[in-house]
This record gives C-alpha cells, structure tokens and sequence, in this order.
C-alpha cells in the first residue's frame, strides 16, 4: 500500500468526485457540490458521511495503521479493510436484508465505501434508552445461522472452504481478540482497566483453577477451529436497526472460527446491558419489565438459531456424512457450549480488559456502577465454569434465570 495516505473530509470528497469522473459509481450524480465530515467514534478507523445537495450521502470508511484509541504506539494491518469489505461481500450474498451494503472498495488507500444507514440507531445507544426491537432477534439468528452455515463444511466442498480460510486469515486482529478476551482479564496487565474497588473479584477470578482451565478451552477452540467465516465483534456497536430493520457492520475482525462466538458475544452485550439497567431505570417495575424483554430476546435469538441450523443440516447439507440426525443433535450441543463459554468471556473482558461499553461506563452513581461491574464478573464466571453441563438450551436458560434472580 505505497500509495496510502490518511484521508481527511476535503481529501474524502475529491476521492469521491474521482469515481463519479471516472464513472466508476453512481453514488451521486455528476456536477454536485459535495461536502463531508468525519465521525467516527470507534476505536480503530476513520469514519467520513459524504453528500450532495440533495442530501444523498454515502459512507466512507478507512482503516488506519495503528489503533485509534490507543495511538501510534499501537500498529495495525491494513489488510483488515479487505478482510471487512470481504466478510460483508460474502455475507452479504447470503443474507443481504440483514447486511451493510458494499459500494466500492480501494486496497490502496485500505477504504470501503458503504451505504448509509444512518436513519437507523445503533443499538447498543437504543437499548441504553431501553427501546425495543420486536424483529431484532428473529434477524440476528437468522443472520448468524444462514453466514454460518453457508461457510461451514455442511454446505461447502473442503477445496473451497480451506480455501476461504485461508483468504479470511486475519491473526493481527486475532491477536487483538485472543489477547482482551482470553488472556489480559486473567493477569496483570497495562491494558486492562478497572477500578481498585474491584481488585479483590478480580483477584478471585485469576486465583480460580477451574475458571482458568475452561478460560484455556476456550481459547485453543478459538485459535484452531475454524468452523464457518465469523463476523467476529457481534456487540451491539456493530448493530443498527429500527422497529422493521437489522443491519450489521464492521465485521473487520471476521475470519474462520467457532460458530459459538458470534452469538455468544452477541447475547453477552445483551447481558450486559440487562445489568446496567439498574443503574438507568430507577423505577423497579419499568427496570424489570425492559430486563425481561432482554431475557425473551436472548431465549428468541437462540431458539431461532438452532431451528434455523437443525433445518438447514437437514435440508441443505451436501456432505453426507454430516448429513445425520444425531450428529447434527451433538453438533448444536457443543455450539451451544462454546456460546456460553464465550458470553462469559464477553462479560468479564468488558467490564476488567480494556474496552468497556458505555451501558456501564455512563452509569453516574459509582456505588451503583461498582456493583453492576461486580454482578457482570461475577455472571461471566459462572457462564464460562457451566458451560458445559448446559446439554440443552433449557439448562442454558435456566442458569441464566438463577443467576440473574
């Protein structure tokens, strides 16, 4: 990428003007007066709206070289603009309804020009007002189980599936998620961030042997099975929506790994923002009733989920020797652990580690917020440790209901 230069807004529109010169897109029509701005609030790139007159407008995204929130400091492969231009091409093409569109894409300058969806919410900001999405969780398992299966060796030849791991092969970002998910939480470490008030939990966590083994399994899963082509940061910032609508972005952390961790990470946010709820809606009543409404997504997603796997093994599996009832039984079985394994990974990384969510952060009252922090580890914990004995998703909901009550 010799040609690479950070763009700035002016830097965005001539880049823009370029394409529709060269009628290399449609995105505007040509002779407009465009203007840009760049928003970006995530931790990793540069975030531009572009528009014209009559207020069409596209997105521009790029990826720059280092981590925006930490710094120079902090490098980073441009090669993840392919990857997350890739990961939304395929998904895309099989769930379109439910994915970011793709415009146009420069390997050069590490850029992915994308639709606007900024008339939706991104949901973790929606939920934090506790604002409900009916269709959300009937959209997300059907996302996840359709990009899943179509990825998996269920429905591809080996030839071509190894070959898609091997074009989705992203271990500096891999890294990024072995390291905060896996291993910073459980040691001391510069990155991780958490107030002292919560030193003697932490301590508890990182003194546990059998937490540590499943924390251990749970990683070598991660680093080496590589089942379907994940989106791999399925957290409510990567989510937008309204009442009818489910789109997912940023999947620049995709690659092929455990189908359980999407939906785990997913469900984990939701955890999360059910805990932070105390310290948001005073009223008791009005918090119980959006908790549950959190709760029936959670059981709606994975209920979908599985019915959506179990039907399309059963009817579109191409390998027959996958193509068997009960092994298609054992399989949802052990996705079903790996997601609640993952969910609990997801909960503690994201109250101790380094990248917390704001339904926690922006809590005012610190003794409020302290004992939300300390519910969130000490629900990861017993997720990760009984993941295992959860054979059913009945058990999972059970466990859940009787730590959360």
């Amino acid at each position: 990428m010799a040609n690479y230069v950070a763009f700035n807004a002016q830097r965005a529109i001539e880049y823009v003007n370029s394409l529709i010169d060269s009628k290399q897109c449609d995105f505007f029509i040509a002779g407009q007066n465009l203007s840009a701005y760049e928003f970006g609030d995530g931790n990793l790139n540069l975030v531009f709206r572009v528009s014209d007159e009559q207020n069409n407008s596209i997105i521009l995204k790029q990826a720059l070289p280092y981590a925006r929130c930490v710094g120079e400091s902090w490098p980073l492969t441009l090669d993840r603009a392919r990857i997350e231009a890739q990961v939304l091409l395929n998904h895309g093409a099989i769930c379109p309804k439910y994915t970011a569109k793709v415009l146009h894409y420069n390997h050069d300058y590490a850029l992915t020009i994308l639709e606007d969806l900024g008339s939706l919410q991104i949901l973790r900001s929606a939920q934090n007002n506790a604002q409900q999405f009916p269709k959300l969780a009937q959209h997300v398992a059907t996302y996840l189980s359709h990009t899943g299966f179509y990825n998996s060796d269920f429905y591809l030849a080996a030839q071509h599936k190894k070959a898609l791991v091997k074009q989705f092969t992203n271990p500096e970002l891999c890294q990024i998620t072995e390291d905060l998910f896996f291993s910073d939480p459980y040691i001391d470490h510069e990155r991780n961030n958490f107030p002292a008030q919560l030193a003697p939990q932490v301590k508890a966590l990182r003194d546990n042997p059998v937490l540590k083994l499943e924390i251990a399994k749970l990683k070598a899963n991660f680093l080496s099975n590589p089942q379907t082509l994940l989106h791999g940061d399925m957290h409510s910032g990567s989510i937008f929506v309204d009442t009818n609508t489910t789109k997912m972005i940023d999947p620049e952390f995709g690659f092929f790994g455990p189908i359980g961790f999407d939906i785990g990470s997913f469900i984990g946010n939701l955890l999360l923002n059910y805990c932070a709820q105390t310290g948001h809606i005073e009223e008791f009543v009005t918090r119980r009733n959006y908790q549950t409404h959190l709760l029936s997504c959670i059981v709606e997603t994975y209920n979908l989920f599985e019915q959506h796997w179990l039907n399309l093994i059963n009817t579109k599996t191409v390998d027959e020797a996958l193509n068997n009832d009960a092994y298609a039984q054992y399989f949802i079985k052990n996705v079903l652990q790996d997601a609640i394994g993952y969910c609990g990974a997801e909960l503690i990384r994201r109250t101790i580690g380094l990248a917390h969510v704001v339904d926690i952060d922006s809590i005012s009252d610190e003794n409020t917020r302290i004992d939300v922090q300390k519910q969130t580890l000490a629900l990861g914990e017993q997720l990760i440790i009984n993941a295992c004995s959860c054979d059913t998703k009945d058990a999972f909901f059970s466990l859940l209901i009787s730590q959360l009550n």
